[in-house]
């Protein structure tokens, strides 16, 4: 009886492709979390004035800046 079995993963098998993998996933979250921060923290400095010529509402802010940081 023969039998195919796919052999390919989609994550390393050695330990150092592994950990390069987990480092480059770190700082990948990293670099989103100080896009977020900082889409953020410009926002929030914006007057309630600056935000509706904008046509945004201070509610927005969060759901903006996260999607800076993910869409980027």
């Amino acid at each position: 009886m023969a039998f195919a079995s796919n052999t390919t993963n989609a994550r390393p098998t050695n330990l150092s492709a592994r950990f390069a993998a987990l480092t480059a996933d770190w700082r990948a979250a990293l670099e989103r979390r100080r896009v977020y921060r900082q889409t953020l923290n410009e926002l929030l400095a914006l007057s309630d004035r600056e935000l509706a010529d904008l046509g945004l509402h201070r509610s927005q802010l969060r759901s903006i800046a996260w999607q800076a940081a993910h869409d980027a």
